[in-house]
């Protein structure tokens, strides 16, 4: 090795793929391990200090090590992937805040004199506190107002059929999409979540048109795949992917238009990947936000024959241990049509 080499060598710094990674101070130890530490190793100093004239040393070695112990795991220990103090901290903030809340912008009304009496004396639940939401609103043009923490719009992305393309072409789409990690300056989020599909409107829809197509042959076709729909949803619970790209931006002059130009270069950059990324507006947005704080409530996902213009969201199943009730009302109607 030259010596040209061996200096070019020296000076490389090797980058962790984590960047958050937190740095390593001393023994391979982070700031943080040291902290909890330390001040474990000087408080059971002092106290032994404190204690020596009137406490065994054995005695107070039997205290001692359950509690360095529970120190050394708490500063050292990872439970999947996280940080123990992490943990700890989160389970303490959980236990302090209140466990029910409800959307109440104008505060919680005081509570009858009765109730109050119950929670004081313990025979009842705690009362509920106000729901804080970090939105302050959605624009007509899907800009989402987060108050002080700036601006952002959600963006839905189509997805990609990586597997079935050819390795060329697979290493094209990564670098594609490496061009447009590499291209960010701003706070970028990629969400790939699921939710349930309810399958009555398509099979109500096909049953409502099949007696209309112009063949027989058509009509026994649409029964059959009315069928199909109903078994399906008899056997499987449907769920709809949906992949969406939420682009941040922190409050300032012109913060809108700056935030609508990130998210045109961005679906620029993605299409060189294969992803076509749409903005969503106002009222697209409030429906999603909606259905991702309650994917369960009343507030559904349109049915597949009307969301098939859609190449972002593909259905996808699971094995549901549960049966749930099969549609009898459209089972008969497919039956009947078969006959």
């Amino acid at each position: 090795m030259s010596p040209a080499e061996r200096t070019r060598d020296r000076t490389r710094v090797r980058i962790p793929a984590d960047v958050e990674r937190p740095d390593k101070l001393l023994a391979g130890l982070t700031a943080r391990q040291l902290a909890i530490l330390s001040i474990t190793a000087v408080a059971l100093w002092a106290a032994f200090t404190a204690t020596r004239h009137v406490v065994p040393v054995p005695a107070f070695g039997a205290a001692a090590v359950p509690v360095a112990a529970v120190a050394a795991m708490v500063a050292l220990g990872r439970f999947e992937g996280v940080a123990a103090d992490r943990w700890v901290t989160a389970a303490w903030r959980h236990h302090r805040s209140p466990h029910r809340l409800v959307p109440a912008p104008d505060g919680i009304a005081p509570a009858p004199t009765f109730v109050s009496d119950a929670v004081s004396a313990g025979t009842s639940g705690p009362l509920p506190a106000p729901l804080r939401l970090p939105i302050a609103g959605i624009r007509s043009d899907g800009i989402v107002d987060l108050g002080g923490d700036g601006l952002a719009v959600v963006c839905r992305a189509s997805a990609v059929t990586f597997a079935l393309r050819t390795p060329t072409e697979q290493e094209a789409l990564v670098a594609g999409f490496a061009r447009f990690l590499n291209s960010l300056a701003e706070p970028v989020e990629v969400l790939v979540r699921a939710e349930p599909v309810d399958l009555t409107p398509a099979i109500d829809a096909l049953l409502d048109s099949a007696p209309g197509l112009p063949h027989p042959a058509l009509e026994v076709a649409a029964r059959g795949h009315a069928r199909f729909l109903v078994e399906l949803a008899d056997r499987r619970d449907l769920l709809r992917r949906e992949v969406l790209v939420v682009l941040r931006q922190r409050g300032g002059d012109d913060a809108a238009g700056h935030l609508h130009r990130r998210a045109a270069e961005a679906g620029a950059a993605l299409g060189a990947a294969g992803v076509t990324l749409n903005v969503l507006d106002g009222p697209e947005t409030a429906e999603c936000l909606a259905r991702a704080l309650d994917p369960a409530g009343t507030t559904r996902l349109p049915s597949l024959a009307g969301a098939a213009g859609y190449d972002t969201e593909e259905p996808i199943t699971f094995a549901q241990p549960a049966r749930r009730q099969p549609n009898r009302a459209a089972h008969r109607d497919t039956k009947r049509g078969s006959q």
